[in-house]
């Protein structure tokens, strides 16, 4: 009986805000049933080459990929690169900026919840990360140690959002940046969750429309278990401006069953499959 095929192209490893290390997350992809897997961590491609020598043991797939940030009409969304050129010095440049930058608004997270009464964030948030990439997870994994906050969702809700002591907007690359690296490394530019942005249809439209124009291929139709009608909206918008459609899970923890591992709502059949291009 042929083993069925199943993508999962969005996920996260301890090289920047998972909770598993490549080769954990590499493991229970395998267990998972997952065939083709990208390893798309946050604004760096560290965990790739660890996860790309597991997955040739386990048989799987290993697509080189990346989650870049990136700030857009005053919103923050995600543009992942699939089938990357790791060693390209254009895109590892991009993101070396963006790491330094992740660094410096780290800093000033940590001076904030300084002087709301939270001391030694930075250093004991640290001890979550990896050596490229502090994040506002690592923070909210401090505070939930430290017993200010029940769990991950408290800590986001009460400490980390606009108005709230830890928060500290953020500045990220251009969509035009963030196409262009990813272009440069040989890949595939896709958005990111799309229905997940907290903006309007047309600013939606707007959105793909520029992403298309700069050269972006594709949109996650699916991310994770998602409503099937919110797939289908999404799987009309790729139609609608011929982009291909990628899924992934944006699996980071065990913890959440909704992004699990290769657990993703099923790609409506009239949509092109970003793989379908793939040898």
């Amino acid at each position: 009986m042929a083993l069925m095929t199943q993508y999962d192209l969005h996920t996260h490893s301890t090289a920047s805000d998972g909770s598993l290390t490549p080769t954990q997350l590499v493991e229970r992809a395998s267990q998972q049933g997952v065939t083709h897997l990208a390893l798309t961590d946050h604004d760096g491609t560290e965990g790739i080459e660890e996860a790309k020598r597991i997955a040739n043991q386990a048989g799987i797939a290993l697509i080189p990929g990346v989650e870049i940030s990136v700030s857009w009409y005053g919103a923050t969304v995600h543009i992942v690169g699939l089938n990357l050129d790791i060693d390209n010095p254009e895109l590892q440049q991009g993101l070396a900026q963006l790491r330094e930058y992740r660094q410096t608004r780290a800093e000033a997270i940590a001076q904030k919840l300084e002087k709301a009464g939270y001391p030694g964030a930075l250093e004991g948030a640290a001890r979550y990360a990896s050596k490229t990439m502090l994040g506002r997870v690592h923070f909210a994994r401090f505070l939930v140690e430290k017993g200010h906050a029940k769990d991950m969702k408290d800590v986001f809700k009460r400490f980390l959002v606009r108005n709230k002591p830890g928060y500290v907007s953020g500045e990220w690359a251009t969509l035009k940046q963030a196409v262009e690296w990813i272009v440069a490394a040989g890949g595939q530019a896709v958005v990111a969750h799309p229905a997940r942005y907290k903006m309007t249809a047309t600013k939606r439209r707007k959105l793909l429309r520029e992403f298309k124009s700069l050269g972006g291929v594709a949109i996650e139709v699916a991310s994770g278990q998602q409503h099937p009608e919110e797939v289908r909206t999404m799987a009309k918008l790729a139609e609608e401006f011929d982009l291909l459609a990628s899924c992934g899970s944006d699996f980071h923890s065990p913890d959440n069953s909704w992004t699990e591992l290769g657990k993703i709502t099923t790609l409506p059949p009239f949509v092109t499959p970003i793989w379908n291009q793939w040898a």
